[in-house]
């Protein structure tokens, strides 16, 4: 069972919500927590535009224990309302950026026969969510990622986290508010708790709250009557 103190962990995403309360959780435990986000937030923050690659940040992280990989854009509305260029620009935030990090530190990983990789996913890329056909297709492709890269590797641990509705700025950044009375939004500390946990039990998936792994397993054993629930409750 590892244990994340003493770990040199980077955290994408980590200017505020589940990004910013998992680095603040890793550093409560002991970890030595690098932060990167669009804009400088600490001491051990590192500016980064993942569109214009991840180099820098490679040069500037240098051996990691822990990659936390939460950097992600939202969107929300009718597919085939959206703006020409958006898709490409959800893709290369949510997957390619995230991917090529994940590529660059993991042969360190590899070599010092250690290392941990957490990737951030949704709901929405466990089961398809009206309004959200490009947001969901990122995510589900880093679970499909995550699935492939862990029999690939051994000696690194691949976890792929699944949060549903959490109170945090993402909704106000992706242009559209959250305005459902259920499920409720949960706080982003309860996500990173888990995330850590998950980390040091070695676990393959997690679902936040964990009453989420019951209709995504729903979904992949009987997506017909799903789809007509999804479509009667939204």
């Amino acid at each position: 069972m590892p244990a994340v103190t003493g770990m040199r962990a980077l955290v994408t995403g980590a200017s505020s919500g589940i990004g910013a309360a998992t680095a603040d959780v890793l550093a409560a435990k002991g970890a030595t927590v690098l932060r990167t986000s669009r804009t400088i937030t600490g001491p051990s923050s590192f500016a980064c535009d993942f569109a214009v690659g991840v180099d820098p940040l490679v040069s500037w992280a240098g051996d990691v224990d822990l990659l936390v990989l939460n950097a992600g854009l939202g969107h929300a509305g009718p597919f085939a309302d959206m703006a020409p260029g958006k898709i490409a620009e959800l893709f290369t935030v949510n997957v390619v950026a995230q991917l090529e990090l994940a590529r660059a530190l993991l042969p360190g990983m590899i070599a010092r026969g250690r290392g941990h990789i957490v990737l951030v996913s949704s709901i929405a890329g466990a089961m398809g969510v009206a309004d959200e056909a490009v947001y969901s297709a990122t995510k589900a492709a880093l679970r499909s990622f995550a699935d492939a890269l862990r029999l690939e590797v051994r000696s690194v641990g691949v976890t792929v986290v699944h949060p549903g509705v959490i109170d945090t700025p993402f909704f106000e950044r992706r242009g559209t508010p959250y305005t459902r009375r259920r499920p409720r939004p949960i706080p982003p500390v309860d996500v990173a708790e888990a995330l850590v946990a998950a980390v040091e039990h070695n676990r393959t998936e997690i679902f936040v709250p964990s009453w989420l792994r019951f209709p995504a397993r729903l979904n992949g054993a009987i997506p017909g009557v799903v789809r007509v629930l999804q479509r009667r409750f939204g």
